[in-house]
């Protein structure tokens, strides 16, 4: 009967997803951003290569979306870059998920203590500004790519903490779990088997939404000059450039400008997309 009843849920969930435009063009974005990921770990060319000879060319023919100030492609350190992008969105937010839904399973379940311990701590935590929290501790690192992808991960746990609590806290006085707990289910049974699968919708769309998130963050700190160092790609650090030569070279800035803010738009489509697809609110 659950399967059946999981395997509908599915089927529901997919026609509702299927015919919400928006998020199909969230998914195709997305998927755009891959193959350009998948393109730059296929090809051999050098993001870094100089010739200073081509330095500053229009969008051409030979180099579509033209060339820095170094004589570098401004596709390929595109291509790069959106692999960047992908590694710190989805590194970032798989350790923001994990450390959330640790520390929201142990509030939800157990309340009393435990409950008001780590609600307290997250309280402290929303009181700092995230991004501000973030630089202050880049200042106390070197800034590498590794670096940035930890520090975001571990100062945007918080609301997926609070949202995997209030799912627990919704779903352990339910039959099912009352039942599995009469037959002697252990607690750890209980949240992994039991409570945690079907708590599981509303972080799933707000890990889509982290991942944008997180991307323009590393975009931000690289725009700054304390996240993705040179000659590593990336779209902040590329803005950069564009903009020490805005007025003369157009191209440096509005192609990777156009890169961070239709990425960002992809995710968040997406990510409502599977939010209104989940909602059991919504009919038909």
């Amino acid at each position: 009967m659950s399967v059946l009843r999981s395997s509908f849920i599915r089927d529901v969930v997919w026609q509702r997803l299927r015919h919400n435009r928006m998020a199909l063009v969230g998914a195709f974005i997305v998927l755009v951003m891959f193959v350009m990921a998948a393109a730059a770990s296929l090809s051999n060319l050098d993001p870094a290569a100089i010739n200073i000879s081509q330095s500053l060319l229009p969008p051409s023919a030979t180099h579509p979306l033209g060339t820095d100030d170094l004589g570098r492609s401004v596709l390929v350190r595109m291509l790069y870059g959106a692999r960047i992008s992908l590694l710190v969105g989805f590194v970032a937010v798989g350790i923001s998920t994990l450390i959330g839904i640790v520390c929201g399973s142990l509030a939800g379940y157990y309340g009393g203590w435990i409950d008001a311990l780590i609600m307290r701590f997250v309280d402290i935590m929303l009181c700092f500004p995230t991004f501000f929290l973030i630089l202050a501790v880049i200042a106390f690192l070197d800034p590498s790519i590794w670096n940035i992808m930890i520090v975001i991960g571990l100062t945007s746990w918080m609301g997926v903490a609070r949202l995997t609590r209030a799912e627990f806290l919704s779903l352990r006085q339910r039959d099912f779990v009352l039942a599995a707990q009469a037959l002697g289910a252990s607690d750890a049974r209980l949240i992994f088997r039991h409570i945690l699968p079907n708590a599981m919708s509303p972080v799933l769309v707000s890990a889509t939404l982290g991942v944008a998130g997180a991307i323009l963050t590393e975009s931000a700190l690289s725009f700054l000059g304390i996240g993705v160092q040179p000659p590593t790609p990336s779209w902040g650090n590329m803005l950069i450039t564009g903009k020490q030569t805005l007025g003369s070279a157009w191209w440096l800035s509005v192609f990777p400008g156009l890169a961070i803010l239709i990425t960002v738009l992809g995710y968040n489509l997406l990510g409502e997309g599977i939010r209104d697809a989940l909602d059991p609110r919504l009919k038909e």
